[in-house]
Parts: structure tokens; C-alpha cells; sequence
């Protein structure tokens, strides 16, 4: 019943899950898709980290390499995505050691993603990021 229910009610799917949970009654769950809905919630994490990260990375290459386009809407993107990293960071503290192993990859995107948006070359941007783990992080960080 439990599988049936989730191709057809999701959050009824949800309700009932922790009710069966709630009550001990291990028997009665649909482990297949419980298994596969805790490992979508770990990529779903990661997947939110690595573009928070990028996103940073790309406003911090921006106010680096066009000045003259500064912007409050850059630094208030910067600041409202650092903030979504430290608060993952504070909910789930083994995601620090993911961010540094995409850092190098995150980086390369962000890149791309900049040259694409000020249409700038894109070796305007070096090849290895200017910033440090802690600025990136450091919400009161801003390049010259």
C-alpha cells in the first residue's frame, strides 16, 4: 500500500512514513523509497551548497574584475548567499568538507559564469581562484 500511496500522494506518502516510524511498526514501511528519499535529501544538500558557492564566487569575480559596475543588488547576493553557506554549514557541519572538495570545480563555473554575464573574456579571470576558503566565507569580504 505504502509504495502505491507514494506514486500517488507524496506529502500523504511523507505523513504517514513518520507515523509508521513514530510507532515502531518497521514492517509496514516502504523501504525502497524511504531509502532513496534520505539519499535525494544528501545530494539535495550538496547540490544547494555547490550553487551558493558558485554564486559567491561569480558576484566576488564580478566586483573584482568590473568595478565600475559595483552594485548593492551584488553585495546584498553575496552576503544572502554566504549566508545560506554558513547556515548549511551550521546545520550539517561535515558539508565543510564538501565545499572544499568542489571549490577548485565550483570555481571554474563561476568563471564561465561571469564571463558569460559582463562579456568579458574569459581569461579576464584567472585560472585559480583569487580567493581563499575564508573569504569566500567571510561575510564582510569584498575584493579590491
Amino acid at each position: 500500500m505504502q509504495t502505491k500511496l507514494y506514486d500517488k500522494d507524496y506529502c500523504l506518502w511523507l505523513e504517514e512514513t513518520v507515523q509508521l516510524l513514530r510507532e515502531g511498526r518497521l514492517s509496514e514501511l516502504d523501504v525502497t523509497n524511504l531509502i532513496e528519499e534520505i539519499e535525494d535529501m544528501g545530494i539535495s544538500q550538496k547540490n544547494a551548497l555547490e550553487s551558493n558557492l558558485i554564486v559567491v564566487l561569480m558576484h566576488l569575480l564580478k566586483w573584482k574584475y568590473q568595478p565600475t559596475k559595483q552594485s548593492g543588488s551584488w553585495r546584498r547576493s553575496i552576503r544572502e548567499h554566504r549566508r545560506r553557506i554558513l547556515k548549511a554549514f551550521r546545520n550539517s557541519p561535515s558539508l565543510k568538507r564538501y565545499f572544499e572538495e568542489i571549490f577548485d570545480e565550483s570555481y571554474q563555473e563561476a568563471r564561465k559564469q561571469a564571463a558569460d554575464e559582463t562579456e568579458l573574456s574569459l581569461n579576464t579571470f584567472p585560472e585559480i581562484c583569487p580567493f581563499k576558503f575564508e573569504q569566500v566565507l567571510n561575510m564582510d569580504y569584498l575584493p579590491e
